[in-house]
């Protein structure tokens, strides 16, 4: 004969004594209907606070983008207001020429003047006017780099440490630690912490300043004669293209931006824009001693 509950029977260990209980079937199909709620709920839960917990490292991330573009956006404004008053400067300075010279732009006609029956007014057009431009920035640039290079010929030629910290990685061939295939490593790698300011080899001008693919925040340095310093994978940026640094000046801060897997500095000299070793260049350095003492480095 069929029973419309379930019998439980408890017995103890010490006495003997058996128990027995009775549970109606249809209570204990509730209470494992409880059970299994309760488990979708806890699923529920863990999976809301998993996905709350990538949304706010998306948002973290995003702020932090957000402020480096405010401040990108800041010194790219700077920038502009330098670059109108230079081509103001620059203006002035045509004119003197065209008057010294005596040269003369092609005319353009106004129309309205020759119906008028007027004298035309002989004005520049714009493509002439930005190709004047552009002629006198690339020499007063070059003029400019010139005088900057005799000013400071004791200081430009890379002799310094970016950063103290342990040599992690060497120039040449190594190991990709993304996808563990040899590949060619163009600098030397600088460990250093989150956010410890990195210091211009030499004197010279900063050639660029901004995001760069792999490199991440990247800082080029140009000391003259076809010498420049890259500094990648910082956390921030302190200069601007165009702006003069001496050796030793900050231009930014370590990071991990770009293809990086820990903070550090990555650090390049390139002749004529080829990578070349930055042993020698660092060896000279009274950095070398203390970063890395009785080091055989291997280059």
């Amino acid at each position: 004969m069929n029973q419309s509950y379930f019998i439980v029977v408890l017995a103890h260990s010490l006495h003997g004594r058996i128990r027995r209980f009775h549970i109606d079937h249809r209570f204990a199909l509730v209470v494992l209907g409880l059970a299994l709620v309760g488990c979708f709920s806890l699923l529920g839960f863990v999976s809301s606070y998993v996905r709350m917990a990538w949304k706010v490292a998306n948002y973290n991330s995003l702020r932090e983008e957000t402020n480096f573009l405010r401040a990108r956006y800041q010194k790219l404004l700077h920038e502009s207001n330098q670059t109108t008053a230079q081509m103001a400067r620059l203006q002035m300075f045509a004119s003197e020429v065209s008057v010294a010279y005596g040269i003369n732009s092609t005319p353009t006609v106004d129309g309205s003047a020759l119906a008028s029956g007027e004298t035309p007014a002989l004005v520049p057009s714009l493509s002439e006017t930005l190709e004047q431009y552009n002629m006198l920035k690339t020499a007063r640039l070059g003029m400019h780099n010139r005088l900057f290079a005799r000013r400071w010929l004791v200081n430009t030629r890379p002799s310094l440490w970016p950063v103290m910290g342990r040599l992690l990685s060497y120039f040449g061939y190594r190991s990709d630690p993304f996808s563990g295939a040899q590949s060619f490593h163009t600098g030397v790698d600088i460990s250093a912490s989150m956010g410890t300011p990195v210091h211009v080899a030499g004197d010279g001008i900063v050639m660029n300043a901004e995001w760069e693919g792999d490199y991440g925040r990247l800082v080029v340095v140009d000391h003259g004669d076809g010498v420049q310093t890259y500094y990648a994978h910082l956390s921030r940026i302190d200069v601007i293209p165009g702006q003069e640094v001496r050796r030793g000046q900050v231009v930014g801060a370590s990071g991990m931006s770009g293809r990086a897997t820990a903070p550090h500095v990555h650090y390049e000299v390139r002749i004529g824009g080829t990578a070349r070793n930055p042993y020698p260049y660092l060896a000279n350095s009274p950095v070398m001693a203390a970063a890395n003492p009785q080091r055989d480095f291997g280059f």
